[in-house]
């Protein structure tokens, strides 16, 4: 008979052995994408013949490295007591938090210190870092500590302000903290830092907190400060320095002023830092100040700056780190000196203004500052050309047209420009900096964002406005709350019109401490997340420390941020060993794209606990040199790019590329497809790409006939400061569209944009949304989703750009977020899933939610899960999270399930516990495996894969279920067909796709092949029946080669169905799916109906069975040994010794269970599991996996049988040699093998069970 997958009475499972695995994430790296057009050289690899300049050895001695820079000797402490008394000549040093290092932007307390002493001539140094701990100080590679800063600054006095980053820990953290500060003072008072002596020290205490808009900070942090502040004045009794309570005088000066002293409850703003310094020093000297002489701020102003720039320049890899070899000398150390000369020349001044309280010439004289001296020039460099000419360079996809938007030669305020976006008014404006890469001596930052407009609409601009003429390297920019977010390395900035001149005049630091070791690093890639967060990110080499209201952030070598202006979080996630990340987009279901990665979205999971980093992850696409990402929804683009997305890269060549955009089994990628311009001139460096509002693309150059900072002196004079061009590129054929009206626009307007298909059209609306009261808007937004029609084909997307909405405006809608989460569209729960990360708290029901998505049928929705429950943070939430390992898991989400549970919020629940020992091997699986990712095609078969009609499967394995997780699909007669085919399973399996009605013939072939020994290892591929089998894969799993392997082949030209099946021993009962073949697709569902009709009779439970009632008759046995044989029970089970082995001899089974619990054990074949068949998984300690059934263990080594169709082929694992060992809790019987049976049958079967067989008549066994 026929063995079809209608007759699931003939597929009764056969016992095989299953174990949990956890899928490696971790694939070889995925090669940079193939050449596509010759290369042209690169001017870079050619040599200009000149000499290297001679390197001054004078200069040393200006590098503070941590390597060399000397310490200080000891010391006797000295006491030191208030009121303080300074001495002529003092040299003092401010180290600490962001409190002091921000009080260098305004010199208040500075500047009293002097007017208190004006004939002392103080030097005064501010060493303070953001976000410093006393036992928390990152600090650039090879960047000289506080204490070797201390001895070059040579410090007589030195004050420290602590106490705000430790109270994060809360009264737990109070006896620590007193240990840590009592070490770090007793250390800092007995070193000779100037020399001669110990230094007097000052210990200031946090300031207070306040309640402001959007952050209740008073109310969070006030009384754990409190505390701190106490534990800080008994140290400091105790250890006999000064003590400044500042808490306590700052919070009276917040209740009584009318005014916010901080601007984010935390942070004083310039009043602040005015009562700061008065309160300081009435609590120093024990009297009132006097009034400020502001000629002495400004010095002081102007010499921090210059200071901070010597102390803590850009660009730091390059002077202390180890790419200082090449460049590093003559780059920075004759730059060090200068900045020490004007530093000097600035306390002169401030000396004149202290001692002669006169106003100053606004002039500083700095003749004494000698030139810097020639830099290395070995390299050549690529040519420069004019606009019109580079133009022509261009080779330009045929479909295509471009011309100049605006360049150097009409607008010469866009030379050297980074980033580009359009205002609501459809005006371009655009970052440009000449200051980079960073700033010298004798220079100031004078870098610009310009407004560009097309008055007349003929596709160039004509007027230029600069915004903003006064900026520091803005990487990257964008609108918001009525100004500019601008990235300011190490700052981040807010810039804003106030009085409505179209000039920014009002400049906040919002936050500090982003590093800028490396300043096209830096902070970047600002954009604004579907729900209305700044997204943003820094690269590799930096460390970044920030103080926020909730606590310090901190991050290195690469990671993102993302901020809540209004509340004024800032939140590090994703944080990976990355390289030149630049680009960032979403695409129209909210999946984060990238380049280094590609596939954002699976980097969201929150930090691991600093300053671990999550693990790198190989063999998921990410590239370096990609700038800019945009994808296709415009109708003005040719309709055959729809889907699919514009990239700029600037290296290895320089080009404007066309990429697909995929979806896979466990994540997207992307695929090249073409180039839209290619150009021969490599000074052409593409570094933005943007829709306008008609629908024409502009593509923001960076022309420079020098890139690069290894390869070039970052002091190179031969660096392009000047040219800059915006190309506009428009599709031949194609009209422009008129933009829907955003300024202006009434917030029904603007939410009826959201239904647009392009994204930059409602990434506008959104934004102007923002900036409409929040009541208004969701009031409006209520009324817009409940009329919203079902069946619009984008109903779903409507009401996911509606959750969205809500959020953008700090609303909730739980109801409409628990329909999308359910709903049949799986890229709308996927999006719906990511939210959970930020409403679960209004949600009662989110952990059950949160499980739900994480068994969802779906691998991203398991993938958004997994991230989703980090954010959560409870062990509830981890508890769900770790039901994702019950399904495949390959690629990106694989790697979010090992990063979230590597999470700083995850980790503390499992770390150490015995009830989680599962998941260090989920983790080192992580690190140590390779992962489901296809492997890399051949050039012949990248054309096939680039057929148009080609149908892509993706199969898994189901976990410990013997089940592929694609159990149909269709494919149309004569259709190209790629089947990648994975397996994360515990057990090795393949995929034979077979001919109609031949399943049971080659299943039996291959059981056949068993009973060889030899066939232990083979693929089980039998080649007696080679002519009934279409296609075939290699066994793949934990004991084979490869997890993956990618079958192509053309659909037979006969309509059918096609079985497929694992044609491991035994798999072939139950491991099948159908390929069905058809002319039409829409001839799928008639050839199914077609074929006999399932036999399923009931999802059977142990309640339907309220009684077994077995009456061992003869009948009864019989019709139950007939149930027996014809379900293919004799395939894996023995009765009185005849049938397979593979499973237990069921006639011992019923010796042990009668009636119901025999029952149990068909119905719940994991109730209880017989150990002799309990499937056992051994790694050892070089990663290699063993599976297979318990034969003994003794002191020494355990001994496995891989295969029980080959009982005596034993495995002998030395216990030495066990990394871990996992006992299966799932029986090789799958559960519902029963289902195809009626309840009579089913109960005749337990008749014949517990019978022990059919007795054949003493007198007719005749030997038998």
């Amino acid at each position: 008979m026929s063995l079809q997958r209608s007759s699931k009475t003939h597929r009764i499972c056969i016992g095989l052995v299953f174990a949990f695995v956890f899928i490696g994430v971790l694939a070889p790296t995925i090669n940079a994408q193939k050449k596509r057009k010759p290369k042209v050289q690169d001017a870079k690899n050619r040599t200009t013949g000149k000499r290297d300049p001679v390197r001054d050895p004078e200069f040393a001695k200006y590098g503070i490295y941590q390597r060399t820079a000397p310490r200080p000797k000891q010391a006797s402490p000295v006491v030191t007591q208030l009121p303080l008394e300074l001495k002529a000549g003092d040299r003092i040093a401010f180290i600490g938090n962001t409190l002091l290092d921000r009080a260098q932007d305004f010199g208040y307390f500075e500047s009293l210190l002097h007017q208190k002493f004006p004939q002392h001539k103080l030097i005064i140094r501010t060493l303070a870092w953001s976000a410093d701990a006393i036992d928390v100080q990152p600090r650039p590679a090879n960047f000289a500590d506080v204490e070797q800063h201390l001895t070059h600054e040579k410090a007589d006095v030195i004050f420290a302000a602590f106490g705000f980053n430790e109270s994060f820990a809360g009264k737990d953290g109070l006896e620590p903290f007193r240990e840590k500060l009592t070490a770090y003072i007793e250390n800092l008072k007995s070193k000779a830092y100037n020399g001669k002596n110990a230094p007097k020290v000052v210990l200031i205490s946090p300031t207070a907190n306040e309640n402001v808009d959007g952050v209740p900070a008073a109310d969070m942090n006030n009384e754990n400060l409190a505390a701190y502040t106490e534990v800080m004045k008994q140290v400091a009794a105790k250890q006999k320095i000064a003590f400044v309570d500042v808490f306590h005088p700052m919070l009276k000066a917040m209740a009584e002023n009318q005014s916010d002293l901080t601007f984010n409850g935390v942070h004083l703003v310039e009043r602040g830092y005015e009562v700061f310094a008065r309160e300081v020093f009435h609590e120093l000297f024990g009297h009132s100040a006097r009034p400020f002489n502001h000629s002495v701020r400004a010095s002081v102003v102007e010499k921090n700056k210059q200071y901070f720039r010597r102390y803590r320049p850009v660009n730091t890899f390059y002077y202390t780190g180890s790419r200082n070899k090449s460049y590093g000398y003559l780059d920075f150390l004759p730059a060090m000196k200068n900045f020490e000369i004007m530093v000097s020349n600035r306390d002169q001044r401030i000396w004149k203004a202290a001692e002669n309280r006169e106003i100053l010439e606004p002039t500083i004289d700095d003749s004494n500052v000698p030139p810097l001296p020639q830099t290395k020039q070995s390299r050549g460099t690529n040519r420069w050309i004019s606009a019109k000419d580079e133009l022509k360079e261009f080779k330009i996809d045929p479909r295509f047209e471009v011309n100049l938007f605006a360049g150097e030669e009409q607008f010469e305020d866009i030379g050297a420009p980074i980033q580009m976006r359009w205002d609501s008014q459809g005006r371009l404006w655009v970052s440009c900096s000449t200051t980079y890469p960073h700033v010298y001596p004798g220079n100031e930052p004078n870098d610009k964002i310009v407004i560009l407009e097309d008055t007349d609409h003929d596709g160039r601009a004509d007027k230029s406005t600069v915004f903003a003429d006064d900026l520091h390297i803005p990487l990257s920019f964008e609108f918001g709350d009525g100004g500019l977010y601008v990235s300011e390395e190490p700052d981040l900035t807010f810039i804003k019109d106030t009085d409505g001149d179209g000039k920014a005049d009002f400049r906040r630091k919002i936050l500090t401490g982003f590093g800028c070791e490396d300043s096209h690093h830096a902070l970047h890639d600002f954009v604004w997340s579907p729900d209305g967060d700044l997204i943003f990110r820094d690269s590799i080499f930096l460390h970044s420390q920030i103080e926020t209201p909730y606590g310090p952030v901190r991050q290195q070598n690469s990671g993102w941020y993302r901020l809540e202006p209004k509340a004024h979080r800032l939140t590090s996630f994703g944080t990976y060993h990355s390289t030149n990340p630049w680009g960032v987009t979403f695409d129209d279901w909210g999946q984060h794209v990238a380049s280094h990665p590609i596939y954002a979205s699976a980097f969201h999971s929150l930090d691991p606990p600093y300053p671990q980093q999550h693990p790198r992850p190989n063999g998921l696409r990410a590239y370096s040199g990609t700038c800019g990402q945009e994808f296709v929804d415009f109708a003005t683009f040719p309709d055959e790019l729809r889907g699919h997305f514009i990239k700029v890269r600037y290296k290895p060549t320089n080009r404007v590329e066309i990429h697909r955009w995929k979806e896979g089994s466990f994540g997207y990628d992307e695929e090249y497809v073409s180039d839209l311009i290619f150009s021969s001139n490599l000074s052409f460096i593409p570094v933005d790409v943007r829709f306008g509002p008609r629908g024409a693309m502009y593509v923001c150059d960076w022309y420079n006939p020098i890139k690069g900072h290894a390869q070039y002196s970052l002091r190179d004079d031969r660096r392009d400061r000047h040219s800059g061009r915006i190309w506009r590129i428009t599709a031949k054929g194609k009209s422009l569209q008129e933009p829907p009206k955003i300024a202006g626009a009434s917030t029904s307007q603007l939410l009826d944009i959201l239904k647009r298909p392009e994204y930059r059209y409602r990434y506008w609306a959104k934004r102007e949304l923002r900036e409409k009261p929040a009541a208004e808007v969701k009031a409006t937004l209520d009324s817009w989703v409940n009329s919203l029609d079902p069946n619009d084909a984008r109903f779903r997307h409507h009401q996911l750009e509606a959750v969205w909405m809500y959020r953008n405006v700090k609303a909730v809608n739980a109801d409409l977020l628990r329909e999308l989460l359910v709903c049949e569209e799986h890229r709308a729960r996927a999006a719906a899933t990511q939210q959970l990360r930020y409403w679960h708290r209004h949600m009662p029901d989110a952990i059950e939610l949160l499980r739900k998505s994480a068994n969802d049928s779906n691998a991203i929705v398991r993938m958004q899960a997994a991230i989703a429950g980090s954010y959560i943070g409870t062990r509830d939430a981890l508890d769900a999270v770790l039901e994702i390992a019950n399904y495949p898991r390959g690629g990106h989400l694989a790697y979010a399930f090992a990063c979230s549970l590597g999470s700083h919020t995850l980790r503390r629940h499992w770390e150490g516990n015995e009830s989680y020992l599962r998941i260090p091997r989920l983790l080192k699986d992580a690190k140590n495996r390779n992962g489901l990712v296809e492997p890399s095609p051949s050039a012949k078969e990248s054309e096939f894969d680039r057929q148009k009609d080609l149908k892509i499967v993706n199969v898994s394995c189901q976990l410990e279920r013997m089940r592929y997780t694609v159990t149909q699909f269709a494919v149309k007669t004569g259709q190209p067909v790629k089947v990648v085919f994975s397996n994360p399973d515990a057990t090795d399996h393949n995929l034979v796709i077979v001919k109609p009605d031949a399943l049971e013939k080659v299943g039996l072939a291959a059981n056949a092949m068993a009973r060889d020994p030899r066939n232990a290892n083979s693929d089980f591929v039998p080649s007696s029946k080679r002519n009934l089998i279409l296609n075939a894969s290699p066994m793949i799993g934990p004991t084979r080669k490869a997890r993956v392997h990618v079958m192509r082949f053309v659909a037979p030209t006969e309509p059918g169905i096609y079985p497929y099946v694992c044609t491991f021993p035994g798999h072939w009962v139950v491991m099948i799916g159908d390929m069905v073949v058809v002319d039409n697709l829409k001839d799928v569902d008639e050839i199914l109906a077609a074929r006999a009709k399932p036999t399923f009779v009931k999802n059977w439970k142990l309640d339907d069975f309220e009684t077994v009632d077995i009456k061992p008759n003869e009948t009864a046995i019989m019709r139950g040994m007939k149930v027996f044989i014809d379900a293919k029970c004799n395939q894996c089970h023995a009765v009185n010794g005849h049938g397979a082995k593979i499973g237990p001899d069921l006639t011992q089974v019923a010796k042990k269970y009668k009636g119901r619990k025999l029952l149990q054990q068909i119905l719940e074949p994991s109730s209880e599991i017989n150990e002799k068949y309990r499937a056992v998984q051994i790694f050892d300690r070089n990663g290699k996996v063993t599976v297979g059934t318990l034969l003994k263990e003794d002191k020494k080594s355990v001994h496995l049988i891989p295969n029980l169709l080959i009982p005596t082929a034993i495995t002998v694992i030395p216990k030495k040699s066990i990394d871990e060992r996992l006992t299966s809790k799932i029986s090789s019987m799958p559960k519902g093998m029963a289902d195809a049976l009626t309840k009579q049958q089913i109960l005749d079967l337990v008749t014949y069970l517990e019978a022990g067989g059919y007795k054949i008549p003493h007198g007719l066994k005749h030997g038998h």
